[in-house]
């Protein structure tokens, strides 16, 4: 009699989600409000005024719509499948292996890419305050501190954004009141301004429809900051019920908060007088007489780069921690703290020190090579966030009919008119991948995006055969034996 021939243990399965549940719906709540004010709003809209002067409105609109419909698709799905890695996960299950494998591995790569250049931004803010401290001095420091605050207790990370997104939204509400007053008038030494200002100087469309189409180009990646909401959803009490109301309570209002203000400044100030780089909301302030406004905003802005990091730093752990989950990364980085509950319990701790080693790789070619070598890296995840939307809507479209049909009662968020503004939305972001290759500045981030995605999804494809391989070679061993 012959011995059967040894085969390869198989992996233990990993434990579906022992992460820790120290998340509030609070903590939610404000993340999926403030998770996308960020820096890209406070200075960044400067450059879509530039381009489309008042009809930025009109691209907000649309960006805004655009990332309103991937957050519904994205909240049904996670409302109905509650999972750390989110969208990798959900892309697993719609797509292959394949497909969660490369989203998952692609966005870990765009947060801990742009983690460097948050930290280089607050840096330079923060040595600006204090010159006799370098800038490099600063982002160790901030590096530090969030790391640490990621390492003990999820509900240190849940705080520290529950108390930034506060301020945040709490100035632009100021802002809001105080456009809002010197629009009509009603602050001390100010005439009325009306709508003058949406009119005059070429009109409400300066430069045409085209003009619309460059600020949805300049803005929509602004919106990017969403999908940690559904990530940080599974380590609260009640997944479903708290991604649900985070969504509900959410896309209004950062369209509110986005389109608003962008209405107050082109209604202040003549689009005209914006520049590229600099803050809008500054010049506005300093027109109505707010004394400090340059330093009022700096704070601001300073607070909204943390927040990001801060935020960058937490999903990247737990998206690395699902793929690892999944076998789709290393398994060591599935061990999780221990500690008493509500304390430092269940934090997946090497997988944040995996996403803080590659955020302080990346933050040192920052330092070292800014024009060459990160930038490079920069121009690789420029268009990822679409990529990663475009693979949100195909997960939706096919786990909404197999949900549909297997458990009706998951589905606890449903998006609005389905499948027809899933198509709606991927025709969107199609579209906005095609004019960014038209446009000169955008044209290498899509095209060194593209190339990264190419590369992962080639190991993503190289895994799936050779495990097919393996698989159908130990298939044939244990029929030979069973012949003999």
């Amino acid at each position: 009699m012959h011995e059967a021939p040894p085969t390869p243990p198989s992996p233990s399965p990993a434990p579906a989600e022992p992460l820790s549940h120290g998340l509030k719906q609070r903590h939610l709540t404000m993340l999926g409000l403030g998770g996308v004010i960020g820096a890209g709003l406070f200075v960044g809209s400067g450059a879509g005024i530039a381009v489309a002067g008042p009809a930025i409105v009109v691209s907000y609109l649309i960006a805004g719509a655009l990332a309103m419909l991937v957050m519904r698709m994205l909240g049904e799905m996670s409302a109905a499948m509650p999972a750390s890695g989110s969208f990798s996960v959900h892309a697993e299950r719609a797509l292959g292996r394949w497909a969660g494998f490369s989203v998952g591995w692609l966005y870990w790569f765009l947060l801990v890419v742009v983690l460097a250049v948050e930290a280089t931004a607050a840096a330079q803010i923060a040595h600006g305050w204090v010159p006799g401290v370098e800038p490099w001095a600063w982002v160790l420091l901030f590096m530090v501190v969030f790391t640490v605050a990621n390492l003990t207790a999820v509900k240190n990370f849940g705080e520290f954004e529950f108390w930034f997104a506060a301020l945040k939204v709490g100035a632009i509400v100021v802002f809001l009141v105080l456009g809002g007053l010197a629009v009509f008038g009603l602050l001390p030494d100010t005439d009325p301004v009306g709508m003058t200002n949406l009119t005059a100087r070429g009109g409400f469309l300066p430069n045409g429809w085209s003009g619309v189409v460059s600020g949805v180009l300049t803005v929509v990646f602004a919106f990017g900051g969403l999908e940690v909401v559904t990530i940080a959803a599974a380590e609260t009490d009640d997944p479903a019920r708290a991604v649900g109301r985070a969504v509900r309570s959410a896309v209004v209002r950062i369209l509110f908060f986005y389109v608003g203000s962008m209405l107050v400044i082109v209604s202040v100030l003549p689009w005209t007088a914006q520049q590229a780089g600099l803050s809008p909301y500054v010049k506005v302030l300093d027109a109505i007489g707010v004394p400090s406004a340059g330093q009022i905003m700096n704070i601001v802005v300073f607070v909204a780069l943390l927040s990001a990091l801060n935020a960058n730093l937490y999903g990247s752990s737990r998206m690395i921690f699902s793929l690892a989950e999944r076998g789709e990364a290393p398994r060591g980085l599935l061990k999780v703290s221990g500690g008493s509950p509500g304390k430092a319990a269940g934090v997946p701790r090497r997988a944040v020190l995996a996403s803080v080693a590659f955020g302080f790789v990346s933050v040192l070619l920052n330092l070292l090579w800014p024009d060459t070598v990160f930038l490079y890296m920069l121009n690789s995840v420029g268009a990822v966030l679409l990529f990663v939307w475009v693979l949100i809507a195909a997960s939706q479209l096919r786990l909404r009919a197999r949900l549909e049909q297997e458990a009706p009662g998951a589905l606890a968020l449903r998006m609005w008119w389905f499948p027809y503004l899933t198509w709606v939305t991927l025709a969107g972001l199609s579209g906005v991948l095609l004019l960014m290759l038209t446009d000169d500045a955008a044209r290498p981030q899509v095209l060194w995006s593209a190339g990264a995605t190419a590369l992962v999804l080639l190991v993503a494809v190289g895994r799936e055969r050779r495990e097919r391989q393996g698989s159908r070679w130990r298939d044939q061993e244990r029929s030979a034996f069973t012949d003999r």
